[in-house]
């Protein structure tokens, strides 16, 4: 049995019981002695001390099962189990001592049962020994805890209600392997001294001091003092410091601890996690409309091309949170198109997914699909992306980008779609790659079907662009592909030291397009207030330093030069474009030249029959003579701009 309690880790609830009982029969026979002045007061008429005895414990054993004070396991008894206890034997003196007054004052007998003055002492006594021996406990396990498993010692960023419950939680969670030592303020937070028996340090050079001194490597910032700061600028001394950053998931009741079970607290513990360099980025919150789009996608059927790439995946999740009575999943990839219906299945059980396969360059498919299904909304993100590949086949981006588009774009007016949203990018802005380029073309043809479109019927399908910048995360994008490197022990190669981009999130990138649908009325190309461009060699260095390195020391930076039709820096508009403000002070609508739909049509033919005979530098050609703003750079194309 013994062995049994061993392997079982606490003490059943009958056993904390006798524990607390025998507890109470030793406080009370302290506070007999005390309370009768040792036996100088006389006691021969009151009970005996056995009978006294009996009696308290009788009545605190009631007391004990009325507030349930042996239910809880010791080790992680918090102050709502210490208020049990005092609760416990406050009523049981309190009883007794309306007993005692009762029988004096309401009976012919003088010497009641009890001193008064030992029920008082009682009381007092009971409850400092129950308190002591479950602090005793909780001590002793916390110290075997943190000296028996690698315990890393962490300070809390923030002093408010978030930081504080996530003190609460790592104290109360025995498994965790992070241990509390301290709090640092920053000048958003309230000046205090300690807070639950936790120093609290002024963000400077001297905490940063003293955590290598005691080496502290960890800090933990919650979500909401994320969004509070501005993490690039006021975690950037932990970073050059090698502290590792580390974050919880969100979660909305930040008093866990007294509002919910051991199991949450243990599984939001669980979960911390080293913060993301994405968390990282200063980034512009943006709010739906949640109205219009509900208006927009409940109970319609909604297809997304590329549905199981980066964007096109978030757009499907997030477009499943209103409801829309089907989504179609347009993919040519097999197994993605796989893993993500089976996900999607699990995670919205409720809503109709039907995964397709087809290619947006076979019009015949893509006419398939619209008149089985006739979408009401199309979200177009089905393209080719990587700059050095498109570079090296121009003729796939014709097909991909622009062709691809254009069925898209055709299908949606024939089968009279009400809205078909284009995922565009910055570099489709005075582009110098034949990515870029294919981007702006596919622009131009969407615009001017719609212009050409709503001459003759202004119910026509509304064809809506938004322009990204790079987005973190994706599918071949800088971040995954740095955190690669950094495993392997570098280097991390970037190819020029000034070059600059901006970047977004996944799931803000969904959400502009989403917000797109419900904004545009057609013809429109909205762009993205993206706030400042980072550096990617700053990019990779507090990657570096993320992960716990120090770059030019233990992982090495190095520059390989731009990329084919790469530049340094990337633009959301055309130097002769302006823009006019949205409801959404995030979104920009940007004012585009105008191009007549016979001519664009015309062109695109003689492009895409181009690229279907493999005529790379003529195909390349016709692209800059539709847009005339397309330089090449560090290309075999520049001759062309000769």
């Amino acid at each position: 049995m013994f062995s049994h309690w061993i392997n079982i880790g606490y003490l059943p609830r009958w056993g904390v019981l006798l524990l607390d009982l025998l507890i109470v029969l030793i406080a009370f026979v302290v506070s007999y002695l005390i309370g009768s002045g040792l036996l100088t007061y006389d006691l021969t008429m009151r009970l005996p001390l056995w009978g006294q005895t009996l009696a308290v414990v009788g009545l605190q054993v009631l007391s004990f099962w009325a507030f349930h004070t042996y239910s809880g396991i010791l080790r992680y008894s918090t102050f709502v189990d210490t208020l049990k206890v005092a609760c416990s034997v406050g009523v049981t003196g309190i009883v007794l001592l309306i007993v005692n007054l009762t029988i004096k004052y309401g009976t012919d007998i003088s010497n009641p049962p009890f001193l008064t003055s030992i029920l008082v002492i009682y009381i007092f006594v009971a409850i400092t020994l129950l308190f002591g021996w479950r602090v005793t406990i909780k001590t002793v396990f916390e110290h075997i805890s943190h000296t028996s498993r690698g315990v890393e010692k962490v300070l809390i960023y923030g002093t408010k209600s978030a930081g504080l419950s996530i003190a609460k939680m790592l104290q109360s969670n025995m498994d965790s392997k992070y241990r509390p030592v301290g709090f640092i303020a920053d000048q958003n937070d309230d000046a205090h001294h300690s807070l639950l028996t936790l120093k609290v340090y002024k963000l400077n050079q001297e905490v940063i001091d003293m955590m290598k001194k005691n080496r502290i490597k960890y800090v933990i910032v919650s979500p909401i003092k994320m969004k509070e700061i501005n993490p690039m600028k006021d975690l950037k001394i932990f970073i050059d410091n090698k502290i590792q950053i580390l974050t919880t998931p969100h979660f909305t009741d930040f008093d866990i601890i007294n509002n919910q079970s051991l199991d949450d607290t243990e599984r939001v513990v669980g979960r911390i996690e080293s913060i993301r360099v994405e968390d990282l980025l200063e980034r512009p919150v943006i709010d739906i409309d949640t109205d219009n789009v509900v208006t927009i996608l409940k109970d319609q059927t909604v297809m997304v091309t590329g549905a199981a790439g980066s964007i096109g995946s978030e757009i499907v999740r997030q477009v499943a949170a209103f409801k829309p009575q089907t989504i179609v999943l347009f993919e040519m990839a097999e197994s993605p198109l796989h893993d993500l219906t089976v996900d999607l299945r699990k995670e919205f059980p409720n809503q109709q997914f039907v995964p397709v396969i087809a290619d947006v360059r076979n019009v015949d498919m893509v006419e398939e699909v619209f008149e089985e299904y006739h979408p009401h909304v199309v979200f177009h993100a089905a393209a080719y992306k990587h700059v050095p590949l498109m570079e090296d086949f121009p003729a796939q981006a014709i097909l991909a980008n622009v062709q691809g588009s254009k069925n898209v774009a055709d299908m949606a007016i024939k089968y009279k779609a009400k809205r078909f949203v284009m995922v565009s990018t910055d570099k489709a802005v005075n582009p110098t790659n034949v990515m870029g380029a294919s981007k702006r073309i596919a622009e131009i043809y969407v615009q001017s079907l719609f212009l050409q479109k709503a001459k003759d019927n202004a119910d026509c399908t509304k064809f809506i662009t938004t322009r990204f910048g790079n987005v973190l995360g994706s599918n071949g994008s800088v971040v995954p592909y740095f955190k690669k490197q950094i495993a392997e022990g570098g280097p991390v190669t970037v190819t020029h030291p000034d070059i600059i981009r901006y970047f977004m999130t996944i799931p803000e990138a969904s959400c502009l397009v989403l917000e797109a649908a419900t904004l545009g009325n057609g013809g429109e190309i909205f762009c993205f207030d993206m706030g400042q461009p980072v550096k990617i060699a700053d990019l990779a260095k507090n990657m570096i330093r993320l992960a716990g390195f120090e770059p030019g020391k233990d992982i090495e930076i190095t520059y390989t030069g731009l990329r084919p039709g790469e530049k340094l820096y990337e633009e959301l508009l055309n130097q002769k474009e302006t823009t006019i403000p949205t409801k959404n002070k995030k979104i920009l609508v940007a004012k585009v030249r105008e191009y007549d739909y016979k001519e664009v049509a015309s062109q695109i033919e003689s492009l895409i029959k181009l690229a279907q005979d493999g005529k790379v530098f003529p195909t390349v050609k016709l692209m800059k003579q539709i847009v005339p703003e397309f330089k090449s750079k560090n290309s075999v194309y520049e001759e062309l701009d000769a």
